[in-house]
């Protein structure tokens, strides 16, 4: 496998090349800002779903007994398969879970999908793709914590340092991220190697 350092490297490239824009944006919180992310771009590509689920099974790796990774769709949908199937292939396998923004209107009414995988009580860590505010990823938290999951562990790409670590610490959790804004535009233009 290649060196963690190198994955970063490439995959800030990838981001930087897919997922972020600069100019004028509003973002899902409301807020206006001078760049846009979206990491389901990169998340989507071969190389850097790939990237993604390695360097998120390198951020959970000191996690104890952790069973699944989930997130809120459609955002970290790919993340969650991402890292799911790279588990695998690490032989720590974890399932993956993707919580709806709305219940299910038929059948099961859940919130969550992928229930059939998990084991009540089981330890999760939730994935997301950018944190702003930290309101989706809480939400999302929430969510898990009442159908009776145990949160483990919160992660990020990208961290925008516009208060969302602070909340979602405020809820009792740390936010590990792949990225801030200067560590990835830094990493993304460094040669490699």
């Amino acid at each position: 496998m290649a060196d963690i350092l190198d994955m970063k490297r490439r995959l800030a490239q990838l981001l930087v090349e897919k997922s972020y824009k600069e100019g004028h944006f509003t973002l899902t919180s409301g807020r206006q800002s001078d760049y846009y992310f979206d990491g389901k771009q990169t998340a989507l590509h071969p190389e850097g779903g790939w990237l993604i689920g390695h360097l998120f099974n390198e951020l959970l790796s000191d996690v104890p007994r952790l069973a699944a990774v989930g997130g809120m769709t459609l955002g970290a949908d790919p993340l969650v398969s991402a890292t799911s199937v790279i588990s695998y292939e690490l032989k720590r396998p974890l399932a993956a879970f993707i919580v709806r923004k709305t219940p299910k209107g038929h059948g099961t009414m859940q919130y969550l999908e992928g229930l059939a995988n998990l084991t009540p009580g089981a330890s999760v860590a939730m994935l997301e793709d950018v944190v702003t505010t930290g309101g989706s990823l809480l939400t999302a938290c929430e969510r898990v914590r009442e159908a009776g999951f145990h949160i483990a562990a919160v992660c990020t790409v990208l961290d925008r340092e516009e208060g969302g670590r602070e909340a979602i610490q405020a809820a009792g959790y740390t936010l590990r991220s792949l990225f801030r804004r200067a560590e990835l535009l830094e990493l993304a233009r460094s040669d490699r190697g």
